[in-house]
């Protein structure tokens, strides 16, 4: 899970899976809490799954300011792509 694209597929199975949703329902643009219905409760489920796929930890804090389903996968891509200090 390298590229955007990648994270976007993983994370558009992942809100399928977990959430029941309609794959086509989720764009880049989608909102999770408007578009998506996700509650705060399912956010939390989300960062867990992205977790077990990354080994990694997304910040709750960092969580707090996304919105959209882009914004998810561009934290991911920041999250597995660390830039260099």
């Amino acid at each position: 899970m390298e590229s955007r694209n990648e994270i976007f597929q993983t994370l558009r199975d992942a809100l399928v899976e977990l959430f029941e949703l309609e794959p086509e329902r989720i764009s880049l643009e989608a909102n999770l809490y408007q578009d998506l219905e996700i509650d705060s409760i399912d956010a939390v489920d989300l960062i867990d799954h992205i977790k077990r796929q990354t080994g990694k930890k997304i910040a709750a804090e960092e969580f707090k300011s996304v919105r959209t389903v882009g914004d998810v996968v561009e934290a991911v891509y920041r999250l597995v792509n660390p830039q260099p200090a």
